[in-house]
C-alpha cells in the first residue's frame, strides 16, 4: 500500500499574467528541488516527485493567487488507491514573472506491489476558475536491495532540500537503504555505503572517497535505514554523486547516480 501521500508547493517567481492555465516542463525530478531522473521506475520504498510550472494563474485585485492542488492514484486495472480533492491555498502574486513553480511528492510504501500505476494530478486556479490535469505513468519494481529517496540538502537533518550546494560549503547527501538483511546473531543489519564524486569530465572531485557503516541501533522491524553523507566541493559545476552500498549479511550490493549542482558562494 501507500504509505504517505502528499502535495507540496513552492512559488519561484509568481504569476499574474492573464492568459491559458496551462502546466509546463513535467518532469520527474530527485527529490524536491533536484535534478531530472532518468526514467519513471521506483523501488518499493522510494519517493516519487513530480515538478511542473504553473503558467497563466491569475492574480486577484489584491495580488492574491488563489489555487489548489489534487492528487489520484490509480492502478494498471484503473482502481483508484488514493484520491484528494484540489485544497484551497494562497500565495501572493510578486511584481514580476509569470510561473509557478510546483511538485508532487509520493511516498511509495515498502511493501507496495509491483506494478504499473498512473498518478493523476489537478491543479485550479480558483481566480481564473480554470483547471488543468497532467498525469505520468510510472512502474513499481520488485522489491530488492536498493537505495532510495536520494536527495540534497543544505542542512543535516535533511529537511531543507536545495537546487545547489555552494562552493566551499558543507552540503548533505541523503538517502536510505530498503530490502537489507538482519544479522541472526546481532539482531541488526550490517550496511557499508561508500560516496564518490565525478566532475563533468569524469574525474575524481574527491581526494578519497567518503565510507560509513550501519550496523547498531536500528530499530527492529525498521524497513527503510537512512543515510547521509556530508559534502564539501571547492570547485561550482556539475558533478555526479555516486553511491554504492553492500549488505554485509545477504552479499546483496546496490548504486545509484545522482547529479548534482554547486555554484559559487555568496
Amino acid at each position: 500500500m501507500l504509505t504517505t501521500i502528499g502535495i507540496l508547493m513552492a512559488l519561484q517567481v509568481a504569476p499574474a499574467d492573464s492568459g491559458q492555465l496551462s502546466l509546463t516542463d513535467v518532469r520527474t525530478t530527485y527529490g524536491i528541488l533536484g535534478d531530472k531522473r532518468p526514467d519513471d521506475k521506483f523501488l518499493p520504498g522510494d519517493r516519487f516527485v513530480l515538478s511542473f510550472d504553473i503558467e497563466g494563474a491569475k492574480a486577484d485585485a489584491g495580488g492574491k493567487i488563489r489555487y489548489g492542488i489534487g492528487m489520484q492514484v490509480t492502478d494498471a486495472t484503473g482502481k483508484v488507491l488514493y484520491k484528494q480533492e484540489p485544497v484551497d491555498s494562497e500565495a501572493n502574486s510578486p511584481a514580476s514573472g509569470n510561473k509557478l513553480a510546483a511538485f508532487a511528492s509520493l511516498e511509495i510504501g515498502t511493501e507496495q506491489p509491483a506494478g504499473d500505476y498512473t498518478l493523476k494530478v489537478t491543479v485550479a486556479d480558483r481566480n481564473g476558475r480554470t483547471t488543468q490535469d497532467l498525469t505520468r505513468s510510472y512502474q513499481v519494481l520488485p522489491k530488492a536491495f536498493g537505495l532510495v529517496r536520494p536527495t540534497t540538502t543544505s542542512d543535516p537533518d535533511g529537511k531543507k532540500p536545495t537546487a545547489s550546494l555552494r562552493k566551499g560549503k558543507p552540503g548533505w547527501v541523503n538517502f536510505a537503504a530498503v530490502r537489507f538483511g538482519w544479522d541472526k546473531a546481532k539482531g541488526q543489519p550490517h550496511l557499508t555505503a561508500t560516496l564518490r564524486v565525478l566532475d563533468e569530465d569524469g574525474k575524481p572531485a574527491l581526494v578519497k572517497p567518503s565510507r560509513g557503516t550501519i550496523d547498531q541501533d536500528v530499530p527492529d522491524g525498521t524497513k527503510a535505514v537512512p543515510m547521509q553523507f556530508e559534502l564539501v566541493l571547492q570547485k561550482a559545476g556539475k558533478f555526479t554523486v555516486e553511491l554504492e552500498a553492500v549488505d554485509e549479511v545477504t552479499g546483496g550490493k546496490a548504486s545509484l547516480s545522482l547529479p548534482i549542482r554547486v555554484a559559487e558562494s555568496n
